[in-house]
């Protein structure tokens, strides 16, 4: 007889996985997921440098971009159980989150840039003589308010309409209700006032 195993066909064995086989990426995301502080320790070894060099790239600010790394492991930490393994690999993932956290953070420098531009360009805008201008003609109305408030009634509301309100002495009179003549020596009187008190000539509408 032959040999008793000659010419029988080998049966095909699964090929067993070492038990000191590190977990993939993916499984490793799927454990971090449900809590699983050591995964996510592994997880960070592999993915850290990954996700720092991506943060790099963008963002061009080492220190900035450190920040960025942590931050994004942070978040893939309290979002992992959001992974789907049918939608991409758990590095396209990570690296998903590093790339939009470093952008953010790129258009958050940049808009902070362009507030602190404006508010510097605001602040030099106004030049000196347009501010000087606008403070002597605040004060030039508070003297000539202080001026009109020292003239009798009937002298504040004839030289107002006349020189303010552009009424002609006869319809000042009219406005009032007084004779001409009456609002022609109150107006003279009240314009000799404001001279003095101004210190400069004002001229009588005719």
């Amino acid at each position: 007889m032959g040999d008793a195993g000659q010419g029988r066909v080998r049966r095909w064995q699964p090929v067993v996985v070492s038990p000191n086989q590190p977990p993939d990426s993916e499984e490793l995301l799927q454990r971090v997921g449900r809590g699983d502080e050591a995964a996510f320790a592994s997880l960070y070894d592999v993915v850290a440098p990954k996700v720092l060099g991506i943060a790099r790239r963008v963002l061009r600010d080492p220190g900035l971009a450190e920040e960025v790394a942590q931050e994004t492991l942070v978040q893939v930490w309290r979002t992992a159980a959001r992974f789907d393994p049918a939608r991409g690999s758990a590095l396209g993932w990570v690296l998903t989150l590093a790339h939009r956290r470093a952008v953010d953070r790129v258009r958050a420098e940049q808009a902070l840039a362009d507030r602190t531009q404006r508010a510097a360009a605001a602040d030099m805008q106004v030049p000196f003589d347009q501010v000087a201008e606008s403070v002597g003609a605040r004060l030039e109305r508070e003297q000539v308010r202080r001026c009109l408030d020292g003239l009798t009634a009937l002298q504040r509301e004839a030289v107002t309409l006349a020189y303010y309100g552009g009424y002609t002495y006869r319809e000042v009179a009219e406005q009032l209700q007084s004779p001409l003549p009456t609002i022609k020596t109150r107006m003279r009187d009240g314009l000799i006032r404001m001279r003095d008190c101004l210190g400069v000539t004002m001229g009588a509408r005719a």
